[in-house]
């Protein structure tokens, strides 16, 4: 993290004092996989931290550097604690949502690392390996679907999202005959526009339904994750039934949303970069189809409304104080396209070392499940356009509907053909 003894004053956010921006800033248009122009202009002018505009008038700072970042997502003055008051909620929705009910993601250690380390077994990268096979089964399955099907085909509905719904349905114990009724919900949590009472109201419902599926596995196990903690945490006394029911929902949203938007959105990207899918077709070298995966996660960064933090301590970024109760977002979509990390890099290039992208995050909250999200890409992508070679757009680019009022960044839909 860029430190100096001149201190800019921390009031003046632009030249001549002008009004903070408003934060999330549009995309192009033209331009659907990058990240909105005038969080480039910042990125590539190296500003220090500068102050945006939320939609409750609040005016927390943004970082746009990769170091930056990075360094602040380790500092130990930065706080995840979404009860604090200067907290930078992406809508009110989100921030309604929170005030119901919080999930360890939400906290700051010790209590985040306590309940983190409950559900941390089953993501780790030996167990997700083991699964690899069960999930080329899948997704070999639904390209089977797809072939023998009409064409063309919403490659969202019939292909993007039921491949980590079926992953995660089989790997909490959760009846994929369900998926309507969670993938509904879901789509309510993760849209910008959404109520705060339909949003809680979303949150409510799939808490409910998971608490009972909960109380299920704690009359009959099985061999799956939420019978484990129901025994291990449940009946033990270590969490409520409610308590596991709210964690439940987090793994169970984060499980499919992310992975489904990064396949539909990967493939889209592929197909607007010819010479770099022919190259991922013909490989037969699993390294490569490793590094694809990560250069799209830094390419695309589908979490694309910046990790939300506020500082505990007064903390010295690019000559800038960011005072103790200030909140502050860290733009890891532009972050991921920093040219000191990765030269070049608003050009995708699956060749590329990408594995230190931030797309999952930086420490301690990082993405729990990255290891699972990283095995079903590589099955995905080594299968899919091996299999289907001759895979394109059924439509212009410019007619299919990008998820810019998402909170997750995708496609609505994806008609391809053959």
């Amino acid at each position: 993290m860029t430190e100096t003894s001149t201190q800019i004053d921390p009031d003046t956010t632009a030249p001549g004092g002008a009004t903070p921006p408003a934060y999330p800033m549009a995309r192009d248009a033209r331009c659907p996989f990058d990240p909105p122009p005038e969080l480039r202009r910042l990125r590539d002018r190296q500003e220090p931290p500068t102050r945006v505009r939320l939609w409750d008038g609040s005016t927390p700072w943004l970082i746009t550097g990769y170091d930056d970042q990075r360094a602040l997502l380790v500092d130990p003055r930065v706080s995840a604690d979404t009860g604090l008051a200067a907290y930078p909620h992406p809508t009110e929705a989100t921030r309604a949502r929170r005030e119901q009910a919080r999930t360890f993601i939400s906290m700051d250690d010790p209590e985040h690392a306590r309940l983190r380390r409950m559900v941390t077994g089953p993501f780790a990268i030996k167990r997700v390996e083991a699964m690899r096979p069960a999930i080329q089964r899948i997704v070999d399955d639904l390209v089977d679907a797809m072939l023998a099907g009409p064409r063309p085909v919403d490659l969202v509905q019939a292909f993007a999202l039921p491949v980590p719904s079926m992953v995660i349905c089989e790997l909490l114990g959760v009846p994929y005959e369900d998926h309507a009724f969670f993938q509904r919900h879901s789509s309510v949590l993760v849209n910008r526009d959404q109520s705060p009472e339909a949003s809680v109201q979303a949150q409510l419902a799939l808490a409910d339904y998971l608490d009972e599926l909960i109380a299920r596995k704690l009359a009959e196990s099985a061999d799956d994750l939420l019978s484990r903690l129901a025994l291990e945490q449940v009946a033990t006394g270590a969490l409520t039934r409610h308590d596991l029911a709210v964690t439940s929902v987090l793994l169970l949203i984060a499980g499919h949303e992310t992975t489904a938007n990064m396949i539909a959105l990967g493939t889209a990207a592929l197909l607007q970069h010819p010479e770099q899918l022919a190259e991922l077709r013909t490989t037969d070298d699993p390294r490569l189809v490793a590094g694809a995966v990560e250069e799209l996660l830094r390419y695309l960064t589908i979490t694309h409304s910046g990790r939300r933090r506020v500082a505990a301590e007064d903390i010295l970024v690019g000559g800038r104080t960011i005072r103790a109760g200030e909140g502050i977002i860290l733009a890891n979509d532009v972050g991921n396209r920093d040219g000191e990390a990765f030269p070049d890099p608003d050009r995708l290039d699956i060749t590329r070392e990408a594995r230190h992208h931030v797309a999952f995050g930086f420490g301690p909250h990082q993405c729990l499940g990255q290891p699972l999200a990283r095995v079903e890409l590589q099955v995905v992508l080594s299968t899919l356009h091996r299999r289907i070679p001759g895979l394109r757009l059924a439509t212009d680019l410019d007619q299919v509907r990008f998820k810019h009022d998402g909170l997750v960044y995708g496609v609505y839909e994806l008609p391809v053909t053959w």
